[in-house]
């Protein structure tokens, strides 16, 4: 009887055990989960003030300027309201509105947080990691000042490194005086339309003629013959049965000028010659329909497929229409691809993460993609280099080399069409791919080129 009594509690005190070990088991392997989560909980009074994030290390541009910083339980900002403004969608906010901005995607890093040392550099150093950027603030407030309280979004990289040197993104707001949340709900005349929205890796965009170079390089890889190709602008053609429109006649044109006068009908044309097949495969090589990663958020994907299309609208999608949809951040690559020899380096803005004591934990790594053969890069290249040296105006983009193609994109409703510049400056001091859109801002060569103009010349200054 004493056996069985003792073996009875045996059994429990083993039981219990094995119920205490399940228990530390099963919080390990919860908190191993969601520990990082549970720790940045904006109801940690030691991390947070009024909801907002206190503890939080600096954050700077790549020159060192503080854009972000803890000063006596509270997140202060730059001096300068445009830099504040210019910054505000790559910085972000410290209420998460702005999940993209670096103070949301990066707040586990930026207090300090280690899964094995818990908050042990927040307590050590009073604040936790720093982050550094690789923008230039001074550009970005310049390429703000250009947009000129336009919608749009300004960005420039660095094609050899992924760096991005400016990153604007409008409409915004200025960090110290956010507008009232029932202001910004009510959006009236949608002045805040997407104001939380960082464009660059959320926006797509009817391209218009920037789209003419994914049809010249399906051109070039499908062999047509551009030395002896001519087409005769009348100012209209009838292409698959419907009618296409320039704004004027351009007369007779080779390939080298139907891209140069942004033909449309050369280019309609051209993309009836190419097929649907053709245009697709070229688009996919890219990267349409892909998103990108843009640290830990993700790119909305471009959209082009012309698998269904009519004719008609075959020869639209060749000139940057019918449903063809494109995210600046993915056009960046597709630039650095042309500029690189075929070759696309992703864009980044995050160049590393320091600890309070200076020592780096964490830093971006180069990452590229080949899109198309060198060859027909080079050759997209050059004749984006002729459209600057004949119909924009070198001496815009002085003595940068500027390769370039603007785009003025209809979006119907009677709306004023989107404006476009993209391009690249070839000066190996200054290798720098640059995307503007303004959103209704009308003809790509009178709203969006002169930003790029103004973007470039003050990049080239700051690089020099």
């Amino acid at each position: 009887m004493l056996l069985k009594t003792i073996a009875k509690r045996s059994f429990i005190v083993f039981l219990l055990v094995a119920v205490v070990v399940s228990g530390f088991g099963i919080l390990g392997v919860r908190f191993a989960i969601n520990g990082e989560r549970w720790t940045t909980l904006r109801a940690n009074e030691h991390l947070t003030e009024n909801g907002s994030f206190i503890a939080a290390g600096n954050i700077v541009d790549r020159n060192g300027v503080v854009l972000a910083k803890t000063e006596n339980n509270q997140r202060v900002y730059n001096d300068s309201e445009r830099i504040r403004r210019s910054t505000l969608h790559i910085v972000g906010d410290t209420e998460g509105y702005i999940s993209s901005g670096v103070q949301t995607a990066y707040k586990t890093e930026l207090i300090g947080y280690n899964p094995v040392t818990g908050i042990y550099s927040l307590k050590k150093h009073g604040r936790g990691n720093d982050v550094k950027l690789t923008i230039d603030s001074e550009v970005s407030a310049v390429a703000y000042d250009a947009l000129k309280g336009k919608k749009g979004v300004v960005t420039a990289y660095n094609y050899k490194t992924g760096e991005i040197i400016c990153s604007v993104s409008a409409p915004n707001y200025d960090v110290r005086s956010k507008p009232d949340e029932s202001v910004i709900l009510e959006n009236k005349n949608g002045e805040y339309e997407g104001i939380y929205l960082n464009r660059l890796i959320d926006g797509l965009y009817t391209p218009g003629s920037v789209f003419k170079i994914i049809t010249t390089a399906c051109a070039l890889e499908n062999n047509v013959d551009v030395n002896g190709w001519s087409y005769e602008c009348k100012g209209e053609d009838t292409v698959g049965g419907v009618k296409v429109t320039c704004p004027h006649s351009h007369g007779k044109l080779d390939f080298k000028a139907a891209f140069a006068n942004s033909c449309n009908g050369a280019y309609a044309t051209l993309a009836d010659e190419l097929g649907a097949v053709a245009l697709n495969k070229t688009a996919q090589e890219f990267g349409f329909g892909k998103s990108f990663d843009f640290g830990v958020s993700k790119t909305a994907a471009s959209r082009f497929d012309v698998s269904d299309a009519s004719s008609g609208d075959l020869a639209w999608a060749g000139v940057g229409q019918y449903t063809t949809l494109v995210n600046p951040y993915h056009m960046l690559t597709v630039l650095g691809s042309i500029a690189n020899e075929g070759k696309a380096v992703m864009p980044y803005v995050v160049d590393n993460v320091s600890s309070p004591s200076g020592k780096v934990l964490e830093k971006t790594e180069k990452a590229e993609e080949e899109y198309i053969s060198a060859n027909v890069a080079n050759l997209v290249g050059e004749l984006m280099r002729n459209n600057v040296v004949e119909k924009y105006g070198d001496n815009r983009f002085s003595g940068l080399s500027m390769c370039g193609k603007t785009g003025t994109a209809e979006v119907g409703d009677d709306a004023e069409p989107h404006s476009w510049f993209v391009g690249f400056s070839q000066k190996p001091s200054c290798p720098v791919a640059i995307v503007v859109v303004v959103e209704n801002g009308g003809w790509g060569s009178q709203e969006a080129l002169p930003v790029a103009s103004t973007v470039m010349n003050s990049i080239y200054k700051s690089l020099s």
